[in-house]
């Protein structure tokens, strides 16, 4: 696998999320339990995209003088491109959770303990993921137009449903862990099990935290098998590919707390994602007949995740502003 990292590169992004990830935990209250408020959202929000241009900007100054000025220039292109790209589609990651949330009317306050949780699991998962799935690319070229086509059906699927509405009663996952596990009927704090005597004997329950904790890590990996091979069409270098995903898993935790307030005013923002999907496996399927530039990459994907959020915002107003004369005609 070629790739642009060194050991020291590779050293140095492992220490940067370590650190970043125990200033979560420790000093900011990640483990603790309370109430997100929008302002701390929003502050975390842009502290996560600061660090995440800091780190293009580190990773362009290394290889600029390293590799040269057509390099850095190519790399860092790649890296913004591959976190636009990750950040856009988790905004769909963030929809979900807050559907599960509210599903299974999970306090505020338990939230966060269980988005760090699955913050966590989704950096593991998308690791693995991603050198597997560079390996593969490396070993046989045309795993590159089994991604593309993979991405093409996913995006038609996601603008043909949409405005579907899954039916969590009859998730096969649900189903499975209330068939095979005891759980409570109320929550039990933040613990995701409970011990409980019966008989004279001590009987382990789960509560209904784990297995909301269960469906986010569920989503995170059908949401990673969406998203990895959206990257590889921009890149097949490793490191690229899994520093632009783990800087948009870091910040996603406080981006769901910044929308979740907002989430019905972005109802267009899905038909934006799937577009992105369509473009990109499209992109990816010519990659060996047009060599289209990240450059032009990142701009596509830009104009139509902001297209999308624009047209969102006006829709929601327009919808806002009908309501009361709807509600005065009536």
């Amino acid at each position: 696998m070629e790739t642009v990292g060194s050991f020291w590169m590779w050293a140095g992004f492992a220490a940067v999320v370590a650190a970043m990830l125990a200033i979560d935990l420790f000093v900011v209250g990640g483990g603790k339990r309370h109430r997100v408020t929008m302002r701390e959202a929003a502050t975390w929000s842009a502290v996560w995209v600061a660090v995440a241009l800091a780190f293009a900007g580190v990773l362009w100054w290394h290889l600029d003088a390293t590799s040269g000025r057509a390099v850095a220039n190519e790399t860092a292109l790649e890296y913004l491109t591959g976190y636009l790209i990750e950040k856009s589609l988790a905004v769909d990651n963030v929809f979900v959770w807050l559907m599960l949330f509210t599903f299974f009317a999970v306090p505020a306050e338990l939230q966060k303990r269980v988005l760090v949780y699955g913050v966590i699991g989704a950096i593991v998962m998308r690791t693995v993921m991603i050198f597997a799935g560079a390996w593969l690319i490396a070993q046989f070229h045309w795993m590159l137009y089994l991604f593309g086509a993979f991405l093409l059906v996913t995006g038609v699927k996601m603008w043909w449903f949409a405005d579907e509405k899954p039916d969590l009663e009859a998730n096969p996952i649900v189903r499975w862990l209330r068939r095979h596990l005891r759980v409570t009927t109320a929550f039990e704090g933040e613990r995701f099990f409970v011990s409980r005597e019966e008989g004279g004997k001590l009987v382990r329950y789960a509560t209904p935290l784990f297995l909301v904790l269960v469906l986010v890590e569920a989503t995170d990996l059908i949401f990673a098998v969406d998203s990895i091979p959206a990257i590889f069409a921009i890149t097949t270098d490793p490191f690229v590919v899994l520093t632009s995903n783990v800087f948009a898993i870091l910040g996603l935790r406080a981006m769901y707390f910044l929308l979740a307030d907002m989430a019905d005013r972005f109802s267009l923002l899905k038909y934006g994602l799937a577009l992105v999907l369509v473009v990109v496996g499209a992109k990816m399927l010519l990659i060996d007949v047009v060599k289209i530039p990240v450059l032009l990459s990142l701009a596509v994907v830009a104009t139509i995740i902001a297209a999308s959020i624009v047209l969102s915002l006006r829709k929601a107003a327009r919808e806002r502003a009908a309501a009361p004369a709807h509600g005065a005609k009536a």
